[in-house]
């Protein structure tokens, strides 16, 4: 069964920092480029950050821009959000996706996970 498993999300103050990570069963991820979406309640999904698979490009969401940092661990076979100087707004699940190539359009993406919880408040 093809399945995407994040972990890492938790509840964190304004200002502090988190490291989502996103591994594959059944498939290989360093195959597919990887994207990282979230939805808060009430919201749309919203492309955070993707990375491709062949040579490590990455683009962001301008409101998350020079404080997520994506990353791939070929190795471990996993990708990583680290995300820094969190903010209220930053609340939401947040899910990772593989598909063909990176974007921030989740409709691009073929495989999801369940998604894992991020909430930031004092």
């Amino acid at each position: 069964q093809l399945q995407l498993v994040e972990s890492g999300g938790g509840l964190v103050q304004p200002g502090g920092s988190l490291r989502l990570s996103c591994a594959a069963s059944g498939f290989t991820l360093g195959y597919y480029a990887i994207g990282w979406f979230r939805q808060a309640p009430g919201k749309e999904r919203e492309g955070v950050s993707c990375i491709s698979s062949s040579d490590g490009s990455t683009n962001y969401a301008d409101s998350v821009k020079g404080r997520f940092t994506i990353s791939r661990d070929n190795a471990k076979d996993t990708v990583y959000l680290q995300m820094n100087s969190l903010k209220l707004e930053d609340t939401a699940v947040y899910y990772c996706a593989a598909g063909p190539l990176p974007s921030l359009y989740y409709r691009d993406y073929y495989y999801w996970g369940q998604g894992t919880q991020v909430t930031v408040s004092s």
